[in-house]
């Protein structure tokens, strides 16, 4: 299912579209994570030979917003057992657009077609402003985990009834 989300409806630009990601998206999903800038530095340690393969595409549920030119703008993948964002990427060219407040959007709903209540996030720190933002509570700290991650990240919920 492709929704296109409007200026009226959403706080995402006209013409973009959300849909159920696919098998053959492996690679550009890959390509938004290991260059985002959000992870250079100090955090590009974490990313580094990350892959988003087709099996995880499969397994959960993960969406891509699509610009009128059908080029992947960004992504989410949610876990429905336990309610966790699992992954949450907007492309550096496409930051400050709104393509992340409506992936939220869309991924509230779509937790709230699960019949969920409350959505866990564990942030990459510099993201913690954007998810207080959307809505998001702070609800503690995830301690680090050398080496895969090096630094302690804020833990917060993110209320579906919200949506």
């Amino acid at each position: 299912m492709s929704v296109t989300y409007r200026r009226d409806r959403s706080a995402g630009p006209a013409g973009v579209r959300i849909r159920r990601a696919v098998a053959r998206d492996a690679k550009r999903l890959t390509r938004l994570v290991t260059t985002s800038r959000a992870y250079e530095g100090p955090y590009a340690p974490m990313v580094a030979g990350y892959r988003v393969g087709p099996d995880y595409i499969e397994t959960h549920r993960v969406f891509v917003a699509v610009g009128e030119d059908g080029r992947v703008l960004g992504f989410y993948a949610l876990v429905v057992s336990p309610p966790e964002l699992d992954l949450m990427f907007v492309g550096d060219d496409a930051q400050g657009l709104g393509i992340g407040r409506l992936l939220v959007a869309h991924m509230r709903d779509e937790a709230h077609r699960a019949g969920l209540s409350e959505v866990r996030v564990v942030a990459h720190p510099p993201a913690e402003g954007f998810y207080l933002g959307v809505g998001a509570e702070r609800t503690g700290t995830v301690a680090a985990r050398p080496p895969a991650v090096m630094w302690d990240r804020p833990e917060l919920t993110l209320p579906v009834a919200s949506a």
